[in-house]
């Protein structure tokens, strides 16, 4: 088994939001997130994916279909966009760095043929990260 990861960046705005949370209770809990004018982040993403090495590539996949897949299913949507008004899987769930990872799991995972996807990585910050394995 071989693990192989893919890294690319993207930007994106966003704020935190819960409508069954009073409007204290949202700025008490998400704090200045949660201003509805949004913030933005330079996401870095890696995806890592697992298989075996094909004897007769050497690859795990092909790494120009992987970059077409990131590109079309992740970054063309979340790329510059505001999160919770142009992406519907943030129309209702709150655009968090965990949701974002399992929603961008769940954009790649089916279109993945010969490769099987392991790990989602999303930092919002250098110092901040969320890794999601598929487990929901």
């Amino acid at each position: 088994m071989v693990y192989l990861t893919r890294k690319a960046e993207f930007s994106a705005s966003h704020y935190y939001h819960n409508p069954d949370f009073t409007p204290e209770e949202n700025r008490r809990i998400f704090g200045k997130c949660n201003n509805p004018n949004g913030h933005g982040h330079n996401y870095t993403l890696e995806v890592t994916v697992k298989g075996d090495v094909d004897p007769r590539s050497g690859f795990v996949v092909d790494l120009k279909q992987l970059k077409e897949i990131l590109n079309r299913e992740v970054l063309d949507a979340l790329d510059h966009r505001f999160l919770n008004k142009e992406v519907p899987e943030f129309f209702t769930r709150i655009p968090t760095t965990e949701n974002l990872a399992i929603a961008i799991w769940q954009r790649l995972a089916p279109k993945l043929k010969t490769a099987q996807l392991h790990r989602v990585r999303v930092y919002e910050t250098q110092d901040l990260f969320v890794d999601f394995y598929g487990e929901v």
